[in-house]
This record gives structure tokens, C-alpha cells and sequence, in this order.
């Protein structure tokens, strides 16, 4: 008897996944993933320069490193990539489930990013930095339309993508009502919001908060804009004012601090 075709699919997209892997470059993105205990690390090719100054995290790491010539590296990532001469082929990270994830730590109110199609790998590992900088429990994407885990993004993350969540869901407006479910106020920025930010946070700092931000240009999904709590901007000092998807993450995340 002939399986479905959905079955199928399913087998087939669980084994894509399984061997999946990632390209990491750039001395920070690599030091930081050779650190990593819970980054399963496969292949790594760095310049003797490079490995001179990466030799420690090496040694932890374990690996057994292939020398490349600077003139001609060999790592099978774009030749145009800033890879400052190491290569680092890892699987991507499982952080595990969002309702474990977002629970929050000892001390610290809980605080999550949420991305509405923000595909940028360089917005993201931006997003990443900022939520690792204020001590937020996660970034969440949809699966599909989300930046994966790459070189370009880890590299712009500086580290942060081994240490911060980042989790991507089959649906994100079934996460922000899980996240509903657990006591979260989910806040969507919105330029066109009447109430800014500081005054939706105020009287509830002491409460989980999701802020929800859309991709630049089109911004928040109508379905994204039904499902929060509140629609919220940032204030700005003159009548007219936008921001880059990242550097608003942080404000945000820096208003809506516990």
C-alpha cells in the first residue's frame, strides 16, 4: 500500500532537515560557536592566521581544524563573504519549545521579539544582538518566511545567535495567542498607532510583554494587527520619523523594559 502524499512529504522534509547545516564564518561568529557546547560543529578550515587566533576555542572545541591558503579559501561559502580566513560548518540549533523557551528566567520579567516577515539576514542578526543586550527570553519567525540561521546572519549577530533564542514557528499568530496564554501582553508596532509605547507598557512592566514588528515597507500583516492585544509606535521628536527594522527592535525592547 502506497503512502500518501502528505506522509511522504512530511519523511521527506524531516530528513531535509536532519541534514541540514550551516556555514558559519567571520572570528567572532566561529569563536563563539566552537564555545558552544550545545553547537554540534562538523567541519572547520581557517588561514594559520586565523587559527593563531582562534587556537584556544579550538582546543575546547575539540575539532581538528583543515588549513586553508589565504589566497585561495576553500570553504564552499560566497567568495565575497568578510570570513576573515575561517569557515565553520555546524548544525543549526534546536532551542527547544516556545512555551519553555518564553517562560522566562529567575529575576527577569519575561520580554520576546516577534518577526512579522523580516527576511533580512543582516536585520535579523541585528534583532539578535539587541534582544541579547536586554536580557530578552526570545526572537521569534514564522518558518517560512523568516531568515534562517546563516553565515550572514550569525556573523552579523557577533556571538549572539549562540546564546539568544531564535525560534521559528509554523505560525505566528498561533504563537502570539500561545504567548497570549501565558500571561503575555502582545504589543505590535504600528507608525500609525495612536498610543506610543511608554504609555501601553506603563502600569504593566511587571508583565511578560511580546513586541511584535513587521518587515520594512509593508509592516505588520492585517492577520498580525488582529491578533495583538494593542497597536503602539515609538515616539518621535518631530512629526515625521521611521526607523530601521533593527534599531527600532531596540528601542522598543529598551521602552518596554521590566
Amino acid at each position: 500500500m502506497k503512502k500518501p502524499k502528505w506522509v511522504v512529504a512530511k519523511e521527506q522534509a524531516k530528513r531535509a532537515a536532519a541534514s541540514e547545516t550551516v556555514w558559519l564564518f567571520g572570528l567572532h561568529a566561529v569563536r563563539d560557536a566552537l564555545l558552544n557546547p550545545n553547537r554540534e560543529k562538523l567541519r572547520l578550515i581557517v588561514t594559520k592566521n586565523a587559527l593563531d587566533k582562534l587556537a584556544d576555542a579550538v582546543d575546547e572545541a575539540g575539532i581538528e581544524p583543515e588549513m586553508a591558503d589565504p589566497r585561495k579559501f576553500t570553504a564552499p561559502i560566497d567568495p565575497q563573504s568578510v570570513h576573515q580566513g575561517v569557515a565553520l560548518e555546524v548544525k543549526p540549533l534546536d532551542w527547544g519549545r516556545l512555551n519553555q523557551v518564553c517562560a522566562g528566567q529567575p529575576g527577569l520579567v519575561p520580554r520576546v521579539v516577534m518577526l512579522d516577515r523580516v527576511t533580512d539576514p543582516h536585520n535579523v542578526g541585528a534583532i539578535l544582538r539587541s534582544a541579547e543586550v536586554f536580557g530578552a527570553s526570545a526572537v521569534i519567525g514564522p518558518r517560512h518566511h523568516s531568515a534562517p540561521e546563516t553565515g550572514a546572519l550569525a556573523k552579523t549577530a557577533s556571538g549572539a545567535l549562540e546564546r539568544q533564542p531564535y525560534l521559528r514557528v509554523k505560525n505566528l499568530a498561533e504563537a502570539m495567542q500561545e504567548l497570549r496564554d501565558m500571561g503575555y501582553l502582545i504589543l505590535g508596532l504600528d507608525g500609525e498607532a495612536e498610543v506610543t509605547i511608554d504609555a501601553a507598557v506603563e502600569g504593566h512592566r511587571d508583565r511578560p510583554i511580546a513586541l511584535v514588528l513587521g518587515a520594512e515597507g509593508p509592516g505588520l500583516r492585517q492577520k498580525t494587527k488582529e491578533t495583538c492585544d494593542q497597536l503602539v509606535r515609538i515616539d518621535f521628536a518631530r512629526s515625521f520619523g521611521s526607523l530601521n527594522v533593527s534599531n527600532a527592535a531596540a528601542v522598543a525592547l529598551y521602552a518596554a523594559r521590566g
